[in-house]
């Protein structure tokens, strides 16, 4: 960076079970999301991303160390090995600034031992980073309590005055107004739109469930539909009311005069399927648990609509290397994901860009709306998805033309040969990143 010209800043924002198809600007006609429709008007958005392990713990513990599931957090309620280097070491390396606000849900702990939302997470814990102020684990978003510490101080634990991703949105903002100055990277992590699907009554008044428009993969079965639209209706109004705080936090940045210099990367976990295919949650291949919103933006829009970065297949590895990458920063060689900052930058542009993403359900929750078995699969840059149970097929579909998912052809005669490509590509990805599971063998 010249003298003139800041070292730019970072800042996830992302919530938790908020799946791709449910944005205005991806055509979704339930919800209004103005403040994310202008990120991805001004920026780039990735409409391809996935988040590979669609669980909260995995692909948290993912996002943090640039690791593929099986090497860091393979299950609900795991934990993220504390001597594990996060990108808040990468960053700090760099002589950033760091801050964690939010849910945290790395500490391994187990709901049946007591409320995640009181668990305390010891220092040593918190992924490296200098201010952090959050939770281990909350399913109730108006009772909502944060502990930490910030620098040399700790923050005891208190109840958050307000709605949760209003009161981590205050906190988010106050902590931009003191390290406005100097480089910093920065992450909102919010509950909502997570389960219970209760927002405050301004934004559940916008919607009611029999207006609700379901995609066309929910079955007619009325138990499965009925729940879904009730379900819904307050699913996308704490989709819109994250989204007015991402405004918020624009705001902020446009008024301490930083926006320009600074990324906002905004994206979710993983999915929730509604009651597409039948389902409900997580925990499946399915594009509505895997598939996520992922954009970036904050940073003059003449740069992004000069510098279009394609449309890649973003994995939970590669937030990490790509949120460094937009600095600068190369990432720790231990981070196995890929930097996809080149597309942005005409310079840094490589030429490995992977053909597909690697998908995993290592250590299977068992809980009642999940799949009770582990798999393992692909999605492909060419439109095809797959995936296997041990030793049998699962699902094969090809999102060119069935983008809804309605015609498997993992044992379809005729699909056998993109069946053993497909099988083959994830036994190569097994083998790449020292995975062990029993593919079919064909």
């Amino acid at each position: 960076m010249s003298e003139s010209t800041p070292a730019p800043n970072v800042i996830w924002i992302f919530g938790d079970q908020h799946r791709g198809q449910a944005l205005g600007c991806a055509g979704d006609p339930n919800v209004h999301t103005p403040h994310i429709d202008r990120l991805a008007a001004e920026g780039a958005h990735f409409t391809r991303a996935v988040m590979g392990f669609p669980l909260c713990c995995p692909c948290r513990g993912s996002l943090l160390t640039g690791r593929y599931p099986h090497r860091c957090v393979p299950g609900h309620e795991h934990q993220m090995p504390p001597e594990m280097p996060t990108v808040a070491h990468a960053f700090r390396d760099a002589g950033y600034y760091t801050t964690w606000i939010g849910k945290w849900h790395l500490d391994g702990w187990h709901e049946r031992d007591g409320r995640g939302g009181l668990h305390r997470v010891p220092r040593e814990r918190r992924g490296g980073f200098d201010t952090w102020i959050g939770y281990e684990n909350n399913n109730a978003q108006f009772d909502c309590y944060v502990h930490g510490h910030e620098d040399d101080r700790d923050v005891d634990q208190y109840r958050l005055p307000t709605f949760e991703t209003d009161a981590l949105t205050d906190l988010l903002i106050q902590q931009v107004e003191r390290r406005k100055d100097q480089p910093f990277f920065m992450s909102l992590s919010v509950q909502p739109p997570h389960d219970p699907y209760t927002a405050p009554a301004e934004w559940m008044g916008r919607h009611t469930p029999g207006r609700v428009q379901l995609r066309p993969n929910v079955p007619d079965i009325p138990r499965i539909r009925e729940q879904a639209r009730r379900e819904l209706a307050g699913y996308y109004a704490l989709i819109e009311n994250l989204d007015w705080n991402l405004g918020r936090v624009r705001e902020a940045l446009r008024r301490l005069e930083i926006d320009d210099h600074t990324y906002i990367v905004f994206f979710s976990d993983h999915g929730d399927h509604h009651g597409s295919h039948g389902h409900f949650r997580k925990m499946t291949p399915y594009e509505e648990a895997i598939r996520v919103p992922f954009v970036i933006g904050g940073p003059s829009r003449y740069r992004f609509q000069k510098l279009r970065p394609g449309n890649p297949l973003i994995n939970h590895v590669d937030v990490a290397p790509t949120s460094l990458g937009l600095c600068g920063i190369d990432a720790p060689p231990a981070m196995e994901g890929f930097d996809y900052s080149g597309g942005f930058f005409p310079d840094r542009r490589r030429s490995d860009e992977p053909g597909s993403a690697y998908l995993q359900s290592v250590v299977p929750t068992g809980h009642g709306p999940s799949v009770d078995l582990p798999w393992r699969g692909v999605v492909t840059a060419d439109g095809w998805k797959y995936a296997a149970f041990e030793h049998q097929p699962y699902l094969m579909f090809n999102l060119n033309d069935d983008p809804y998912e309605q015609l498997n052809l993992a044992h379809h005669a005729h699909a056998r040969a993109h069946r053993k490509r497909l099988n083959d590509l994830t036994a190569d990805w097994i083998e790449r990143t020292g995975d062990t599971f029993a593919l079919p063998s064909f």
